[in-house]
């Protein structure tokens, strides 16, 4: 950290914080992810390695890039691009929620990012607003590879405790390990419903609680209702769109939905 001025803490999560740092010879600004253990931590460092593993391999408009990666008292440091803030920061200056052009904008990177991980064979597992950067002119990137994950070919059971519970998928919430793609694009359908109204559609205060929201306002097989104000004026492709993330079989290939 010694090439690095600390401008100050911009998040924190379950395995790192992440921090706004000047460089001190050439003056760019970039953000720098400290892991929380040291290295000695086997099951952190496991994390760790299968985290920049997956960010080396890949490099899109619409995915934060790691520039670099460097030890210092025994801890591993993550650089990355800066970007100015999140989805959710967005969310507390509209109140109301993001207009249909803004709201437009957003998604068709968002399912840009999520098209390429996902025929690279990658899973997020982790997509909300805290994960979903806007650079001031207006570039979205998805980040926060904590929870991402390469599919197996050989179908190989997933660890079930992934994503944050507003943003679960049923099947992560009753541990069902042979999930796949669609978990993500369930996660996106909540995350359209959250930016369009700009409150979280599902928010159960356990994982039972959450499945039943899920049952009360989606239903158990037939398509989701519509019935609150918000999303009543929404534009009806949106709303098409929700649906076909949140249905029994999630649409996979959302990226060439047509309204985007």
């Amino acid at each position: 950290m010694d090439m690095y001025e600390n401008l100050g803490v911009v998040g924190e999560g379950s395995y790192g914080t992440v921090m706004k740092c000047r460089h001190k010879e050439i003056g760019h600004i970039v953000a720098i992810k400290r892991f929380n253990d040291k290295e000695e931590d086997k099951t952190m460092k496991k994390v760790i390695m299968r985290e920049i593993k997956l960010l080396r391999k890949f490099r899109h408009e619409n995915l934060v890039n790691m520039l670099e990666v460097f030890r210092f008292k025994k801890r591993l440091y993550v650089v990355f691009e800066y970007i100015d803030r999140t989805v959710l920061e967005d969310l507390e200056r509209y109140p109301r929620g993001l207009d249909s052009k803004r709201l437009r904008k957003y998604m068709f990177q968002i399912l840009r990012a999520m098209d390429y991980l996902h025929t690279s064979n990658i899973i997020h597992r982790d997509v909300k607003p805290e994960n979903v950067l806007v650079s001031n002119s207006g570039v979205v990137k998805l980040c926060d590879f904590g929870f991402a994950r390469t599919l197996a070919p050989t179908g190989e059971p997933l660890t079930d405790y992934v994503a944050t519970r507003w943003y679960r998928a049923p099947e992560l919430l009753v541990a069902d390990n042979t999930y796949s793609k669609p978990v993500d694009v369930w996660a996106i359908g909540c995350l359209i419903i959250e930016m369009a109204t700009s409150n979280a559609f599902l928010t159960g205060t356990s994982d039972l609680d959450q499945v039943h929201k899920i049952v009360s306002k989606v239903g158990k097989y037939k398509p989701m209702a519509v019935t609150n104000k918000p999303m009543l004026k929404m534009n009806c492709g949106i709303l098409a769109f929700i649906q076909a993330c949140t249905r029994k079989t999630p649409m996979i290939l959302l990226a060439f939905w047509p309204w985007t």
